[in-house]
């Protein structure tokens, strides 16, 4: 497809699992491909992987909660090439420390989810979006969770920053919509990434959960949340971004669109 041929998207948190999906998949889609992430060899390899389908690619390393950080990173995208028509908030922790349950709620876990699953949408978005104002054009993509609309007794501060990244979404599309800029949002459910990866070696391992193996597990889990009884993968999720970037989703803004096999209505 070339839905995106000609646009340029800043994809962050793409040097792997969901964001590393969307990235492709736009880059598949015909744009060129910005992967702003703090893992800065993996993101080489993504930008590898963008090149080789014929588009171009810039990894550059942004640290999210550091506004000179992506200030910098937004001013190298524009230099290397010359405007920004997506951005893709991608990045996002669950915790300070991954899956650790033993210290569960601790107020650094608060911090972490909210400085970068929040505060760095916050930051990214306010530092790309004086160039889209001034072009009068642009899509801005945040990709939430299914968590936005569950309570868990597991993960509140994760749910909380979900839930708050959702509002924001639709916030920051009633500041737009002036400036013909689109923001949304996707909200995936059970993907097998690193945090689903965790949590399952967590339940495995840790809690002695029965069965073959940690990925059993996830299925298992995934078979009782998702109606559907399939897997979600990061391209799901990409396709659905590549779409929310696109002039076929021109009337569409302030919304969130669940790719979960269904787990939202559970």
């Amino acid at each position: 497809m070339t839905q995106l041929l000609g646009k340029t998207a800043i994809v962050t948190g793409a040097a792997q699992g969901i964001g590393r999906g969307i990235a492709l998949v736009l880059a598949q889609d015909g744009a060129d491909i910005a992967i702003a992430d703090v893992d800065e060899p993996r993101a080489r390899e993504t930008a590898g992987e963008i090149a080789a389908l014929g588009r171009k690619a810039l990894a550059v390393r942004c640290d999210l909660i550091d506004q000179r950080s992506l200030q910098a990173m937004v001013d190298r995208v524009l230099a290397e090439f010359g405007k920004i028509d997506i951005l893709v908030n991608n990045a996002g922790v669950y915790g300070a420390a991954g899956w650790q349950r033993e210290e569960r709620w601790r107020s650094a876990d608060w911090d972490a989810t909210f400085q970068v699953n929040v505060r760095g949408t916050v930051f990214c978005s306010e530092a790309v979006a004086p160039h889209m104002i001034g072009r009068r054009a642009g899509k801005i993509v945040n990709i939430g969770s299914s968590a936005s609309r569950e309570a868990s007794p597991l993960s509140p501060h994760y749910h909380a920053s979900k839930a708050g990244l959702l509002m924001y979404t639709q916030c920051l599309a009633l500041q737009l919509a002036p400036y013909d800029i689109n923001v949304n949002c996707v909200c995936p459910a059970m993907v097998w990434t690193q945090m689903q990866i965790d949590i399952s070696n967590w339940r495995y391992e840790v809690k002695g959960e029965q069965a073959a193996s940690p990925r059993s597990i996830f299925e298992e889990r995934m078979r009782k949340r998702c109606p559907l009884g399939r897997d979600t993968t990061p391209e799901d999720i990409g396709w659905a971004v590549s779409f929310l970037a696109s002039d076929r989703a021109r009337n569409m803004t302030g919304q969130a669109l669940h790719v979960d096999g269904g787990a939202v209505m559970r």
